[in-house]
């Protein structure tokens, strides 16, 4: 009986640890947790530096409405070498040799302004604006990811952690069962098949305690990996049911509106539907301004200085460049007709994804009450059998097996309060709104609009704003 109170209250315990509401006493949230990886994980952050590369497009484009200027300018040495005949007779000839008293020098600057291109850099800009919002949305996407990573590494580790105190606790309960047996045993009362059986148990046990363990160090470096420390003395995660919407109806709903995977297809639409119209601006006239000026200083022998300038505007109307222009263009409609079956197909996904991230939820819920009523049962129907045992009533093999259906539901019962949890937040992944904003984290929120106001419109510069 002593055994039986010892590992139900070790194992209630681990349970418990992993069920309730948060401990003062324990050292990290769930919550802390995401906020390490929404700051710390690499692949995130490489993801913001992607999109910031991206920011780079609109300048890009927007260069098209700009002036370009050019210098020029030269210095050199001149000499002339000349033979001339004296007086018209062709036998006296006068060789003449003269040198510059300054080197020719030069100073000239060109202004170009492009008026009209077929709209090409308007249509560019726009082009370039899109990719960045479908850029900002990959970002979204990928924060989701590794926020729902995080937290399904946090529970995971709970989880494993408190299945290797349950076999640890089987474990003890079981030497305990086979020396109370080989007592038994040396007095009479039972057979030297059932201290085999209680031996057999007791190894089993121990094997399934160092696989638990193994496993438990698997989850622990992958914990590492993705929240960027090693986990230690973890409060117990709770679910996130307050951010989800009512119904599976408006689940779906929602997630066909704020799912970034859709926002970014539908900013990949955008995108190709201006790739299209920017090809066909090749077909139409460019209309150009030009202005120069230069200033010359002795540029020939007999000149001391010289300046122009001029002011031209010219048209260039393409007539046929060989067919690629005309290639260009039904390449990219086809490409858009692409990107839209894309879309239809990232909504369908979708709209897949958060029933069965829904029906998980459900599950979960209905999971955990039966798995708390199966631990309550097989803990009375052990402290039966060990009653019955004393009686002559049961075996030890029905003893053991009674123990081992008492380990098994408990680890259910871990399990199933791992996957509730874990269900929860890829419900509202699905739906688009596993954000440190929903979640309503304590850290400083990335703003990829910070950057992109900052170079939008720089004209001149190599730096970029943090200084690099």
């Amino acid at each position: 009986m002593a055994g039986v109170k010892a590992l139900s209250g070790a194992a209630a315990a681990v349970l418990l640890m992993t069920y309730m509401g948060p401990v003062p006493a324990l050292a990290d949230t769930i919550e802390a947790a995401l906020v390490r990886a929404y700051q710390n994980n690499p692949q995130l952050n490489a993801q913001r530096a992607q999109v910031r590369v991206t920011d780079e497009n609109v300048p890009q484009a927007l260069s098209g409405y700009r002036p370009k200027v050019g210098i020029t300018a030269s210095l050199g040495y001149q000499y002339t070498d000349t033979n001339t005949t004296l007086g018209g007779s062709p036998t006296e000839i006068v060789r003449t040799e003269i040198h510059g008293a300054n080197p020719p020098r030069s100073a000239g600057l060109t202004v170009t302004q492009t008026l009209y291109n077929g709209n090409q850099t308007a249509n560019k800009t726009r082009a370039a604006e899109s990719q960045v919002s479908g850029a900002r949305e990959a970002l979204r996407v990928l924060e989701e990811s590794v926020l729902l990573s995080a937290a399904t590494a946090y529970m995971d580790y709970l989880r494993d952690s408190a299945i290797v105190e349950v076999d640890k606790s089987n474990v003890r309960v079981l030497e305990q069962t086979l020396k109370q047996t080989q007592d038994r045993f040396n007095v009479g009362e039972v057979t030297r098949t059932d201290v085999a059986q209680s031996e057999a148990q007791l190894a089993a046990g121990k094997t399934q305690l160092l696989a638990a363990q193994a496993t438990l160090t698997t989850t622990e470096a992958n914990f590492r990996r993705i929240i960027g420390n090693e986990p230690h003395a973890l409060a117990p995660g709770s679910p996130v049911d307050r951010f989800l919407p009512p119904t599976l109806p408006k689940a779906v709903e929602l997630s066909l509106i704020e799912n970034p995977n859709v926002t970014a297809a539908m900013f990949g639409v955008d995108v190709n539907y201006l790739q299209v119209k920017v090809n066909e601006g090749a077909l139409l006239p460019t209309v150009t301004f030009t202005a120069a000026a230069q200033q010359s200083y002795e540029p020939s022998m007999t000149t001391f200085r010289s300046f122009g300038a001029s002011a031209v505007g010219s048209i260039s109307i393409p007539v046929y460049q060989g067919g690629a222009e005309y290639s260009l263009i039904r390449q990219s409609k086809e490409s858009l007709s692409q990107q839209r079956l894309t879309l239809e197909l990232t909504r369908d996904q979708t709209r897949a994804n958060t029933v069965t991230a829904w029906g998980q939820l459900v599950a979960g819920k209905a999971q955990v009450a039966s798995a708390q009523a199966q631990v309550t049962a097989s803990e009375i129907a052990l402290n039966g059998v060990r009653e019955e045992a004393k009686a002559g009533q049961r075996t030890t093999l029905d003893v053991l097996n009674a123990q081992q259906a008492l380990v098994n539901a408990r680890v259910a019962l871990v399990t199933a309060q791992h996957d509730r949890v874990v269900a929860s937040y890829s419900v509202l992944s699905a739906v688009g709104r596993l954000s440190p904003q929903v979640l309503q984290l304590p850290t400083t929120t990335y703003d990829p609009s910070v950057h992109y106001q900052q170079v939008r419109d720089s004209w001149i510069g190599v730096r970029t704003p943090d200084g690099k």
